[in-house]
């Protein structure tokens, strides 16, 4: 199976103080991620406040990014949009920047039905000649697409070759892997804690928030499990509990921002309607990064 590889880290975008993208602090975080276990990056994803962020930003860190760090790592730029026109339109962009592939979410919103969703989906496919990523997140969009669509799409547009499946629902990563028995359409979990059940049903990886913090553990925990060491790879995954507990104690990415500031890096604000965790919530992700320190 030729994958994007097993982690592909959500990052975070920082930002200077008037809000502005800091590209600059966003190539010396990405770096340390692919030093610290990440085998690729989403860029200006639901992590990286993408809807907050203009298209000329995004297509200018996808471009700088793509040339930092393109030649070692899988570098996919999400374009998704509820709007088809808006998302065609930064997909065509993007393509020009040296990444790897984009990302499509759901039209949130909107909420399309199923034959919506196919449309919305091959129109986008259509308008690039880079592998294009589904992206299912119900809890954020308020819409999904079904396990047949995604066949459908998978099976008449060779260039959708991967899906970020964020349901939190093991049984629709089977029933994708049923329809599509073969492991060129790659599945990505889109929620760290179900990591190694989508691996286990036929997944490729995960793209991961924790992996800021753990990626060298959660690649540690990804070759176990595939070499057969599944008590061993149990074992590290209940050791990221904590970890994983606090990067989703409210809304992503507000802890992880927050944790990366902690760390060392210059993350800047985050960009309004999100704002900072509260004094309790600061707390529990405080405990946790001292607890995975030791």
């Amino acid at each position: 199976m030729t994958t994007f590889g097993n982690i592909l880290t959500a990052m975070i975008t920082p930002f200077t103080d008037d809000g502005h993208v800091n590209f600059q602090e966003a190539l010396r975080l990405a770096g340390h991620l692919l030093d610290n276990g990440s085998d690729g990056l989403i860029v200006c994803g639901t992590t990286g406040e993408g809807p907050n962020i203009d298209d000329r930003d995004k297509l200018e860190l996808f471009t700088l990014i793509a040339k930092e760090y393109g030649h070692r790592a899988t570098i996919i730029a999400n374009t998704g949009s509820n709007s088809t026109k808006k998302s065609i339109a930064l997909t065509k962009a993007a393509s020009h920047t040296g990444v790897h592939g984009v990302m499509a979410v759901v039209p949130y919103y909107n909420k399309p039905n199923q034959e919506g969703c196919y449309l919305h989906f091959k129109a986008v496919a259509d308008s690039t000649d880079l592998p294009v990523m589904l992206y299912n997140v119900p809890g954020r969009t308020g819409g999904r697409i079904e396990p047949q669509t995604v066949a459908r799409l998978a099976k008449e547009c060779p260039n959708i070759t991967s899906i970020k499946e964020a349901t939190g629902d093991i049984s629709i990563t089977q029933q994708i892997r049923a329809l599509l028995p073969s492991d060129d359409f790659m599945i990505y979990s889109g929620d760290d804690a179900l990591t190694l059940d989508v691996i286990q049903n036929g997944g490729a990886g995960v793209i991961s928030v924790a992996a800021h913090i753990v990626g060298n553990e959660m690649q540690e925990m990804i070759g176990l499990f595939r070499q057969g060491k599944v008590k061993e790879a149990r074992a590290i995954e209940l050791s990221l509990v904590p970890i994983l507990k606090a990067m989703f104690i409210t809304t992503n990415p507000i802890p992880v921002k927050y944790a990366m500031k902690q760390l060392g890096f210059t993350t800047g604000p985050l960009l309004l309607p999100l704002c900072d965790p509260s004094v309790e919530e600061a707390q529990i992700i405080d405990a946790a990064i001292e607890s995975y320190k030791q």
